[in-house]
């Protein structure tokens, strides 16, 4: 990834305000409760003809026992390790504190071009207040007073940070890229998985529920071809939702599935295939994405050789007319079938944007039709002439026949098993319309 621009600070002085700024988009979750942040956080920015990332960090904070803060910071090193330029933010409004200078001292050290920004300079006398920034000694170029909300000032700041970049970056460097989104209720093991599938902590794993709040966007390479694989926040029931926090962090998990081409539900071994977990099935289904189930912990499950079966068959049963989903069985914490699990996605992925030609289209499914035609209604007959598969992004299948509007859901339902019987589209929902001949 080259132009990479990572915004650094303590907590709460507006860096993925910031972040949001620059790429143009509520992409972070913005709280005046500090440590919101955790994760690294990448998005795609443009200024004056060139294009780079933005990683946004969470709250740097030395001294604390706090578990999510011994590993903010190891976040945050890596973000600062990735970069090209280093935008070190600090709060007008608060002035110097403690906190900044501690951070100025590990800042210290880097060769790499870094600029103090003064966010929350809303107006002339708080932009003066940007000056006691000097005294950290710590940049060679001006400090620079902004207001990320409103915008002031990161135009001054862009010009200064582009004028480090040699070429003109990509635009988006993740178009066109297939992206699979992990999703399930927390603490199922989402995170875990991510990281260990890229051999690198990219998203911070502990043993409390809520973990990631923001969606986590990785590249990944797998015989030889690029995904974007996406950690989640932790979905639990509306009910159960009490902070705004949590509300938009559920809120940035249901926009990463829209967003994805094969949605992931883990599922807790311990705990079978949830109420919860079905619903996201059912979305991931309505929003015409490929879908598979992948149970984690199985490790912690006591099973003889007929165990896997069992649960697959309850979690079938539980799933009705979609059986189609397949289900693989891992455990993230000893690496079994991990890589399985991201192949078979791939796989669905294949699967969803496949095109099958009319005319083996035709010479499986005109004989299965001729075996068994549509029902007869109040004596018409209905004659189904030919069948192609639509140009959309999604399998759609178009029966063409004399009398459309009088076939039924039931007989719907037979020729889509036959479609999946002839053809491999495991982990897809499959479309049938039916147009007049």
């Amino acid at each position: 990834m080259a132009n990479i621009v990572a915004i650094v600070g303590r907590p709460n002085v507006g860096k993925s305000t910031l972040f949001n700024r620059l790429v143009e988009e509520r992409k972070a979750i913005e709280d005046n409760l500090s440590g919101v942040t955790r994760d690294r956080h990448y998005g795609h920015a443009q200024w004056g003809g060139k294009f780079f990332s933005v990683i946004d960090t969470g709250g740097y904070v030395t001294g604390s026992e706090d578990i999510f803060e011994a590993e903010i910071r190891k976040q945050v090193k890596l973000a600062i390790e990735e970069a090209d330029v280093i935008l070190f933010v600090v709060d007008c409004a608060d002035g110097l504190t403690d906190l900044d200078t501690e951070f100025a001292n590990e800042l210290r050290g880097t060769k790499k071009p870094l600029y103090v920004v003064a966010n929350k300079a809303d107006n002339g006398e708080k932009a003066l207040m940007a000056n006691e920034f000097y005294s950290l000694g710590l940049t060679d170029f001006e400090i620079f007073p902004i207001a990320a909300v409103s915008g002031s000032g990161t135009g001054d700041l862009l010009d200064e940070v582009i004028s480090h970049f040699v070429d003109e970056g990509e635009e988006d460097p993740d178009a066109d890229v297939p992206k699979i989104s992990i999703l399930g209720r927390p603490n199922v093991g989402k995170s875990s998985f991510l990281n260990a599938l890229l051999g690198k902590e990219r998203s911070i794993v502990t043993d409390e529920a809520g973990t990631t709040r923001d969606a986590i966007h990785s590249r990944y390479t797998l015989f030889g071809k690029d995904f974007i694989i996406t950690d989640t926040a932790g979905i639990r029931k509306k009910a159960k939702v009490k902070e705004d926090i949590e509300f938009y962090s559920v809120m940035r998990s249901l926009r990463t599935l829209e967003e994805s081409d094969v949605v992931i539900v883990m599922v807790d071994a311990t705990r079978g295939l949830e109420a919860q977990d079905i619903n996201l099935i059912g979305l991931a289904i309505k929003n015409n994405k490929g879908v598979m189930i992948m149970v984690n912990k199985w490790d912690l499950i006591e099973k003889d050789h007929k165990t896997m079966n069992k649960i697959k068959d309850e979690m079938l049963e539980r799933l009705g007319e979609n059986k189609w989903i397949p289900i693989i069985f891992t455990s993230v914490t000893e690496k079994q079938r991990i890589f399985q699990a991201i192949e078979l996605a791939v796989k669905v992925f294949e699967n969803k944007t496949k095109r099958i030609p009319t005319s083996k289209l035709n010479d499986a499914l005109l004989q299965e039709i001729e075996k068994y035609p549509p029902p007869a209604w109040k004596g018409k007959y209905i004659k189904i002439k030919y069948v192609t598969q639509l140009p959309t992004k999604n399998p759609v299948f178009a029966f063409f026949c004399n009398l459309p509007q009088y076939i039924k859901s039931p007989y719907t339902r037979y020729l889509e098993n036959r479609i999946r019987e002839n053809f491999d589209f495991e982990g897809v929902p499959v479309k049938i319309v039916y147009k007049n001949k």
